[in-house]
C-alpha cells in the first residue's frame, strides 16, 4: 500500500471524509477506486458508491482476495443503510470467511457486525446473538468495539431486557467517546433516546397509560395475563397463544381483556369481529363458535364464562388481566414501525422484514400513501418508500407481527 492510500485510509477511519477523498480523488486504480467508494457512501451517495465499489472490485486481481472480499464488506454497508434487504447475505458470510482465513480481523469483525445488523433487522434475534457471541468485543479497536455493543443492545432491546440494553449502550457509548467520531456517537445516542421514548400503551380496568421499554418487561414479567397487541399474541408469563393468523380470535380476546374484570356484551363482539350491524340469531351463533375456539386457544391462561349480556375473561388463580397496545395503532403499523427509522425503503424489502407477501405490502403502502401518512419517489424497482414525521410513533422497539392479509 503507498503512502497516499494509507493516509487516506487513515483519515477515512478517524471520520475525516473529505480529507481521505482529497488524497484519492483523481487516482483510478483499484484502492484508491474502492475508498473513494466507500467514501461517498458515507457522503450519502449510494448509487455512486456502488458503481466505484463494483469497479474496484473488477481492477482487483486474481491473488487480491481480500482486497475483493472488502469491496464486497463495502458494497453490503451500503445495502443495508439502504435497506436493500434483497442484497445476497452469502456474499457477505463468504467475504467474512475469506477475511477471516487472511487474518484480516478487523475487516472480518466490521463483516460480522454488518450480518448481525441485517439479521436483527428482519427479526432473527437468535441468529444474531449467536453469530454475535463469536466476536470478542475486547481485542477491537474503540469504532469497532462501539459497534459491537450497539448490535448487542439493538438484541437486548428486542427481547426486553433493558437492563443489559442500557449497559451495553454505556459501553458503546464510551467506546464512541474515544473515537471522536460524531456520526458513531450520534448513533449511540439515538439509541439511547428511543429507550426514553413511549414503547407501548397499557389498557387495564378501563384505564390507560403509556409504558417505556422496561415497564413492558416488568409487565410481561409480572404474572399477567397479557393480552399483547403489539406482536398478535396472548402471554402469561414465559407461555403464549399466537393469534396473528387468527385475526377473529385475536379481536375477541382483546375485547375480553379490555372489558375486565366486567364482560364484553354480546352486540360490541359481533361488531368488531364480524363487523355485523346487528346481534341476529346466526351472528350470535358464529360467536358462540368463535369463542369455544378462544376457550380452547386459552385453557392454560384462563376460562370465558357466558354472562346475561356477554362473556367475560376468568384468569386461572385470579390475576390481573391487560392489554398490551402500540403507542399510536395503525391498522398498517408495522409498515410504519419499520419506516419510522428514518430510511428509504423497497417495497421488495419491507417484504422481507415483514415476513410478507410483496403483494401485501404493497396494498399496505398504496393505503397509507392514499391518506397521506407515506411518501415514495423513483419508479420501478428504484422506488423506496418513506414516512413524514410521525410525533410519538416507535420504530421496531416492539417488532409487530406480519401484516394481516386482508
Amino acid at each position: 500500500m503507498d503512502s497516499m492510500i494509507a493516509a487516506a485510509a487513515r483519515l477515512l477511519a478517524m471520520g475525516d471524509l473529505l480529507g481521505a477523498l482529497k488524497r484519492v480523488a483523481l487516482r483510478e486504480d483499484p484502492p484508491a477506486l474502492a475508498l473513494r467508494g466507500i467514501v461517498m457512501a458515507q457522503l450519502g451517495d449510494f448509487e455512486r458508491a456502488k458503481v466505484l465499489l463494483k469497479m474496484a472490485a473488477r481492477a482487483f486481481g486474481p491473488r487480491e482476495a481480500v482486497a475483493r472480499a472488502r469491496c464486497v464488506v463495502a458494497e453490503a454497508e451500503i445495502a443495508l443503510v439502504s435497506r436493500d434487504l434483497a442484497w445476497p447475505p452469502k456474499a457477505l458470510a463468504a467475504a467474512r470467511a475469506t477475511l477471516e482465513a487472511h487474518g484480516d480481523r478487523l475487516n472480518a469483525a466490521h463483516a460480522r457486525h454488518l450480518e448481525v445488523r441485517r439479521l436483527l433487522l428482519i427479526g432473527r434475534l437468535d441468529d444474531a446473538g449467536r453469530l454475535l457471541a463469536g466476536a470478542d468485543p475486547a481485542s477491537l479497536p474503540p469504532p469497532l468495539r462501539a459497534a459491537h455493543e450497539l448490535a448487542q443492545a439493538g438484541i437486548a432491546i428486542r427481547r426486553l431486557h433493558t437492563g443489559v440494553a442500557r449497559a451495553a449502550l454505556q459501553r458503546a457509548r464510551d467506546a464512541a467517546a474515544l473515537t471522536g467520531i460524531p456520526g458513531l456517537m450520534a448513533e449511540v445516542e439515538s439509541v439511547a433516546e428511543a429507550l426514553a421514548r413511549p414503547a407501548g400503551r397499557l389498557i387495564a380496568r378501563g384505564a390507560e397509560r403509556m409504558l417505556l421499554l422496561e415497564d413492558v418487561e416488568a409487565l410481561l414479567a409480572s404474572g399477567t395475563l397479557v393480552v399483547d397487541a403489539c406482536r398478535y399474541l396472548v402471554r402469561k408469563d414465559a407461555a403464549s397463544v399466537p393469534l396473528a393468523t387468527r385475526p377473529v380470535l385475536f379481536t375477541l380476546a382483546r375485547m375480553l381483556a379490555e372489558a375486565w374484570p366486567g364482560d364484553a356484551r354480546r352486540a360490541a363482539l359481533i361488531g368488531a369481529a364480524f363487523r355485523g350491524r346487528e346481534a341476529d340469531e346466526s351472528y350470535r351463533a358464529r360467536l358462540r363458535v368463535e369463542i369455544g375456539r378462544l376457550r380452547s386457544e386459552l385453557h392454560a391462561f384462563a376460562d370465558i364464562k357466558a354472562t346475561k349480556d356477554g362473556f367475560a375473561l376468568a384468569p386461572h388463580g385470579g390475576g390481573e388481566v391487560a392489554v398490551l397496545a402500540p403507542p399510536v395503532e395503525e391498522y398498517y403499523g408495522g409498515v410504519l414501525a419499520f419506516l419510522a427509522d428514518g430510511e428509504a425503503w423497497s417495497s421488495s424489502s419491507l417484504a422481507i422484514a415483514l415476513d410478507s407477501s410483496p403483494r401485501t405490502v404493497q396494498r399496505a403502502l398504496d393505503a397509507l400513501a392514499e391518506a397521506g401518512k407515506v411518501h415514495s419517489f423513483g419508479r420501478g424497482p428504484a422506488r423506496r418508500w418513506t414516512i413524514p414525521s410521525l410525533p410519538g410513533f416507535p420504530s421496531t422497539l416492539l417488532l409487530p407481527a406480519a401484516l394481516p392479509a386482508a
